[in-house]
């Protein structure tokens, strides 16, 4: 009888704690790309929209909640990580130069029809800790509208060729995009 009530309770227990468990609201997400025979990398998590269009890029939407508004941190939780495997160039001829490395991605949204990408030096930070001193360099994104609402967030990086490529950044009703060029 005991060995019966030890099992039960030890059954409930796991039931329990399995049912608890969800996905988490922001996934972890990567997008890789091999770009002029060289990896680069995004690390990030990808939050929703979650019912909560045209409540996004606001003036006092959902991330203008952020202790660093209007620098966004271009993803949810923790930094969002960029690793290049090479020398780039980011944002054409007078774009930022960044030597190989690990850095983070941050975002300007102050005027909406024209986003800055910010590639930051300072790494592994929670994604709320922006140090605009720890910038390497900031360049402006080429926008657009998706053809349709992109509920979670998405970094796509595209092999153009020639060691070129694309890095698209897209979320709610917004695309933001920045040529890229390995050296």
């Amino acid at each position: 009888m005991k060995r019966l009530f030890i099992c039960t309770g030890l059954l409930l227990a796991a039931t329990t704690m399995f049912a608890q468990q969800k996905a988490p609201a922001s996934p972890a997400a990567k997008e890789s790309a091999t770009i002029g025979g060289k990896a680069i990398t995004i690390t990030y998590n990808a939050p929703a929209v979650k019912g909560r269009e045209g409540k996004i890029f606001t003036k006092d939407g959902l991330i203008s909640h952020n202790p660093h508004y209007p620098v966004w941190r271009a993803g949810a939780n923790t930094a969002t990580a960029l690793h290049t495997d090479a020398d780039l160039r980011i944002g054409g001829q007078d774009g930022i130069a960044v030597p190989k490395g690990d850095y983070t991605l941050f975002v300007d949204i102050s005027d909406p029809d024209n986003w800055v990408l910010i590639v930051n030096k300072q790494v592994g930070q929670w994604g709320l800790a922006y140090d605009s001193a720890q910038d390497l360099g900031k360049v402006k994104m080429m926008m657009s509208k998706p053809p349709a609402l992109v509920e979670n967030l998405k970094f796509t990086l595209t092999d153009r060729g020639d060691g070129r490529g694309t890095l698209n950044l897209s979320w709610e009703n917004m695309s933001a995009s920045v040529p890229l060029h390995v050296h």
